[in-house]
C-alpha cells in the first residue's frame, strides 16, 4: 500500500493508515492483473461480494465503472455515515465462497 491516503476512491471517506485499508486490483490478480488502488476494506469487500472477478475483468475495471453498480451506490449511500474506520463483512459470491481456502 502507499503511504499517503486522501479519500477512499469507492466512498470518498477519509482513509486512516491501518487495518481498515485494503489494496484491490483493478483487473483481478487471476488475470494477471497488477494495477491496484488503495480503498476501505469494507468497500473491497463489498465489492468482491457483488461482482465476480471475470465481470470485474471485461467491465468494472475502472473506479468509474465500480461506482456506476447499482449495488455499491446504494452501499456507498449507507456506508458515507458510518467512520472511516468502520468495518463490516460482506457476504461474497458464489464464485468466492467455491475459492476461498480451507
Amino acid at each position: 500500500m502507499t503511504e499517503e491516503y486522501e479519500k477512499c476512491p469507492i466512498c470518498n471517506r477519509d482513509m486512516i493508515p491501518g487495518k481498515s485499508l485494503d489494496d484491490h486490483h483493478l483487473i483481478p490478480r487471476t488475470f494477471k492483473g497488477k494495477d491496484q488502488i488503495t480503498l476501505h476494506k469494507v468497500c473491497h469487500r463489498k465489492l468482491h461480494s457483488c461482482i465476480t472477478e471475470r465481470e470485474m475483468l471485461h467491465h468494472y475495471h475502472t473506479v468509474e465503472r465500480l461506482t456506476e453498480h447499482e449495488e455499491i451506490q446504494k452501499f456507498v449511500k449507507w456506508i458515507k455515515k458510518k467512520d472511516p474506520e468502520f468495518y463490516s463483512g460482506s457476504k461474497e459470491t458464489k464464485g468466492r465462497k467455491s475459492k476461498r481456502r480451507r
